[in-house]
């Protein structure tokens, strides 16, 4: 059972924050009323007798995508909406609802056609619905064996929202780490934190805000001890959201891809949020030592055809990946094919469902920040960085991934098939050195061809796993290019820009071995084209295009060559 609260008068705190609520409960922001109470709830938490020190091992926090056993909820606004998250839910995993009253919540239920299987009720004080900002986090340590639940202060006086943490690791039996005395006292919520599973985690610059005395490499230290979070990425916050969590237009989708929020041109948020993916994309590259593949979706207005500040923030980025199933909000039909449509397409063979949020959008959240995962007490970890297109039909595909269990990896392998109607065939991969790196090779393919795949591991122990999880619905693909002419591809050349770095006059060399219609243009490395250079025939043999840098802003741009037969780059960076 959680820590009793000792202080008289937190007792007050509760009946304060009580009365503040509204019909549909708290929002996501801090009310006015709640401001006033932060200093006294922040020492209140701070002097509880608790011993809080890292993990004494260096520990991985779980990305989203991974495997799950649990799926948790409170039940304590918007009993429509938490239903069909329900619905959805318990068939992937364990849900876990924490409520004052279990009867209330099965017959809401009931209602709705949802049984009751696969669900614990778990009867416990709370202040609101959102889990997301004050539930658990979990890591494991040495990448895939204990599993650890990692608390913090919740950047909200509310105290039992604050103590949920505590409450999930003594039903689970899970040891906790929390970060509430000095030196390791931090205030966090969890709509502001994605991690990609490997080291690297992301926030708004709110997190230093809300932690005035502490400096940046002392939060950067906490992180790093209690989530294993190197290096902790920090984006300016948005104009024009009001809670700054970046859950409200981002989602890691894997290790390398980034779902973003996209608003039309210079509207509302859309300037910081593309300049925020620069600076991501400019400084950092995913754990695969490659660009992040970045997938702009739609920003929903209302009605009206309105965005923030004068409208709620309609996201479809905050969506929660439950194993084979995708929980995303939806609003309006219009827009939400499109969003649905853009999960399909970067997550096949995931069950993507859809859920309308309009009735709680306005408290500032969605379907993420209602939920909370606890990770797989037994995890089979893969990671694989997916094949990308190739002109090559003549060598075979080699492939790798990083797989991991306690026990140890008895067998993988991977499979494939160039036909969506024909079945699979098995390669099996061989371990490198005995490590965690295992290798395979798809046999080379006609050019024209779509290849689809994935990857199957055994444990000693006899766990088995696939990545992508759904699979063998869902799958990687790449595509072997088919030229007119391989000659076309092989004898059109981009020789080295130069100068490059540039500032100024910038020469974009180009062999030919025939005359050919090319297309030259600047791009940011999000893919939005920034100009064109050049578009018409290229003259057989050398010819030169140019580009002036001077008016550009600094950073890294991709200079793209494109033919009616297919397309290379290269990268420039602006001074």
């Amino acid at each position: 059972m959680p820590k009793p609260l000792l202080r008289p008068f937190l007792l007050v705190f509760c009946w304060m924050l009580a009365l503040t609520a509204t019909a549909q409960g708290l929002p996501k922001h801090m009310t006015e009323a709640e401001k006033a109470l932060m200093p006294a709830y922040l020492e209140t938490v701070r002097g509880m007798e608790m011993t809080t020190t890292p993990p004494l091992v260096p520990v991985r926090t779980m990305s989203e995508w991974e495997e799950i056993d649990g799926l948790v909820v409170t039940w304590a606004s918007y009993s429509a909406i938490l239903t069909e998250v329900v619905r959805h839910a318990r068939q992937e995993t364990h849900v876990y609802i924490i409520c004052s009253d279990s009867n209330q919540v099965k017959g809401s239920l009931v209602n709705g056609a949802v049984p009751l299987s696969n669900i614990s009720f778990v009867i416990a004080p709370f202040n609101s619905v959102w889990v997301r900002d004050y539930g658990p986090w979990n890591a494991y340590t040495n990448d895939v064996d204990s599993l650890y639940i990692i608390d913090w202060i919740y950047n909200r006086p509310r105290p039992l929202d604050n103590q949920i943490p505590e409450v999930l690791a003594n039903l689970t039996g899970l040891p906790r780490y929390a970060m509430t005395q000095a030196p390791w006292d931090l205030l966090q919520t969890g709509g502001n934190l994605m991690v990609d599973g490997f080291g690297k985690g992301f926030s708004s610059n709110l997190v230093v805000d809300e932690n005035p005395g502490k400096s940046i490499p002392q939060i950067d230290s906490i992180m790093t001890a209690f989530m294993g979070a190197d290096p902790y990425i920090k984006m300016a916050n948005l104009p024009f959201d009001n809670i700054h969590h970046i859950d409200m237009h981002m989602k890691l989708l894997d290790e390398e891809t980034i779902l973003v929020g996209k608003f039309p041109d210079g509207v509302s948020d859309g300037p910081q949020i593309e300049a925020n993916m620069l600076y991501v994309l400019d400084n950092f590259t995913s754990v695969f030592g490659t660009p992040y593949r970045v997938v702009w979706g739609p920003m929903c207005p209302s009605l009206t055809g309105q965005f923030p500040p004068n409208s709620s923030y309609r996201t479809y980025t905050n969506s929660v990946i439950v194993n084979n199933t995708v929980i995303v909000p939806t609003y309006y039909e219009q827009y939400d094919t499109t969003a649905l449509r853009i999960y399909r397409e970067a997550m096949p063979g995931y069950n993507v469902v859809g859920i309308n949020c309009n009735s709680m959008i306005s408290a500032s959240g969605a379907i993420h920040c209602i939920t909370k995962e606890i990770g797989a007490a037994d995890p089979l970890l893969i990671s694989h960085q997916r094949l990308p297109d190739t002109w090559d039909a003549t060598a075979g595909y080699n492939l790798s991934a990083q797989i991991m269990h306690r026990s140890g990896i008895a067998s993988a392998q991977v499979w494939y098939r160039t036909d969506s109607a024909q079945p699979y065939q098995a390669i099996s991969m061989v371990d490198v050195f005995g490590g965690p790196t295992w290798i395979a090779q798809i046999p080379a393919q006609p050019s024209g061809t779509q290849v689809y795949y994935y990857i199957e591991a055994e444990a000693v122990s006899g766990k088995r796993q696939v990545r992508p999880m759904p699979a063998p619905a869902g799958y990687w693909n790449f595509k072997v290019l088919q030229p007119t002419s391989l000659e076309d591809v092989l004898m059109l050349e981009m020789q080295d820009i130069f100068p490059n770095p540039s500032k100024g006059i910038t020469c974009i060399p180009i062999h030919a071995a025939q005359q050919q219609r090319i297309r030259i243009s600047l791009t940011d490395l999000t893919g939005r084209e920034v100009m064109t250079l050049f578009e018409g025939e290229a003259p057989a043999g050398q010819s030169r295009y140019f580009v002036d840098t001077t008016t550009l802003p600094g950073g890294m741009y991709m200079v793209r060559l494109e033919t009616p037969n297919g397309s290379t780059g290269q990268k420039l960076v602006v001074r």
